[in-house]
């Protein structure tokens, strides 16, 4: 797989499920109303991820060793990968009840990573379970503070 296509696909799917399960799982808590997830959801889509391409854009810019084309395969690749994955975890919310849908998209976004890191790991010539285990250990740490905060907001703000 080509370098840049590589960058932008392996940050917008890794930023793509933290980020859009800390909103979903964050709002749900604090809540507790689909068209407060399902909008959360949207904004990520749209808004992180023009702003995590043009991140991956600066960064790939700084090198100043890359060809504009790399440059811009690694933003439109990153936008693409964060904006279609974000918007998976919108469909278990359509069809279920947000508390179901909450629980298929950890699930969901933790067979993502996992995919993603095992990709890496067998890539890179690592151990897959430790590749896994560290992954994964920082996307629950996110879920479990997201909930938190929301449970807090809930509490202090109803």
């Amino acid at each position: 797989m080509k370098e840049s296509l590589k960058i932008g696909i392996c940050f917008g799917l890794t930023s793509g499920v933290i980020t859009t399960l800390g909103l979903l799982i964050g709002l749900n808590a604090s809540t507790h109303l689909k068209s407060i997830v399902i909008g959360g959801i949207l904004t990520i889509a749209v808004a992180d991820a023009f702003s995590d391409a043009l991140g991956i854009h600066l960064a790939e810019e700084s090198k100043n060793h890359n060809s504009e084309r790399h440059i811009w395969e690694s933003t439109i690749t990153t936008f693409l990968t964060k904006f279609f994955c974000a918007l998976t975890f919108i469909i278990p919310v359509i069809f279920f009840t947000l508390e179901t849908a909450v629980i298929i998209n950890i699930v969901w976004g933790l067979l993502l990573l996992s995919a993603l890191s095992f990709y890496l790991a067998k890539s890179g010539n690592n151990k897959p379970s430790k590749v896994i285990f560290e992954h994964l250990s920082i996307a629950i740490i996110v879920i479990a503070i997201a909930h938190i905060i929301g449970d807090w907001i809930n509490k202090t703000f109803s």
